[in-house]
C-alpha cells in the first residue's frame, strides 16, 4: 500500500506545538481591515489552538 500524502493546504496552515497541540492562524485579517477596531485586529494576530473537536481531521490531513 502506498503512503498517505499530507494535505499540503493544511501543511502551510497548521504547526504542531512541542506538547503536541495543533496552531493555527486567525482568518479575517487579510484585507478590508479598515472598518475593523485596533483591538480587533491586534486579536487576529495572534494564533490560537485548534478546538479539540477538529484534532481528528486535522492530524489526518497531516498524515501524522
Amino acid at each position: 500500500m502506498p503512503k498517505m500524502k499530507s494535505n499540503s493546504g493544511a501543511k502551510k496552515r497548521f504547526a504542531l506545538t512541542g506538547t503536541g497541540k495543533i496552531k493555527r492562524k486567525h482568518a479575517f485579517h487579510s484585507h478590508i481591515l479598515t472598518k475593523k477596531s485596533n483591538k480587533r485586529k491586534r486579536g487576529l494576530v495572534k494564533t490560537g489552538l485548534i478546538d479539540v473537536s477538529n484534532v481528528k481531521q486535522v492530524m489526518a490531513m497531516l498524515a501524522k
